[in-house]
């Protein structure tokens, strides 16, 4: 539930909130001006998420936000109280990667690797709507992230891959 404009920001510039960050409760001060993303790596350690463009062009930052892909380089802290926040570290259970993860290894859906936290993430919200998504709605839901080294095939493959093993 995103946090109601008639929340008081304190004189500092601050608010507190309460987040669950990959099934942990979490309860914060940030900053009125710090992104999700800014939160996750430099306070919660949770460096999976990468930024890449800072203006949500890229979406190598991409979390689940109560279950939706975001960019979470442009998405204030301080308006998400309340929310869960699903990163690429949330993915994979008990060390064991998720089938999606698996897939991206299997295919080699990944060169340098700075997009594919991103990548997974907007694909595993796709998968978590549309069991067995077409080409298009791969695309679709893709279409957020770019990826300069794999032109793609490999990551197509990988999330059609992960939905033919659901």
């Amino acid at each position: 539930m995103a946090r109601d404009s008639k929340t008081p920001t304190s004189k500092s510039g601050t608010t507190a909130v309460s987040l669950s960050v990959n099934g942990v409760d979490r309860k914060l001060v940030v900053g009125q001006h710090e992104s999700i993303a800014d939160v996750l790596r430099d306070r919660l350690d949770l460096r999976g998420t990468k930024i890449g463009c800072n203006s949500g062009e890229c979406g190598a930052c991409t979390v689940l936000l109560d279950g939706v892909a975001v960019c979470s380089c442009v998405t204030l802290a301080a308006t998400v109280s309340e929310s869960s926040v699903v990163t690429v570290e949330g993915l994979a259970r008990e060390g064991e990667l998720q089938e999606l993860q698996q897939a991206f290894m299997e295919h080699g859906a990944f060169q340098c690797g700075f997009c594919t936290s991103g990548m997974l993430m907007s694909a595993y919200a796709l998968l978590s709507q549309q069991r067995k998504p077409s080409d298009e709605a791969i695309r679709t839901a893709l279409q957020g992230n770019i990826c300069r080294c794999t032109g793609y095939v490999q990551i197509l493959n990988a999330v059609r891959d992960a939905a033919a093993r659901s």
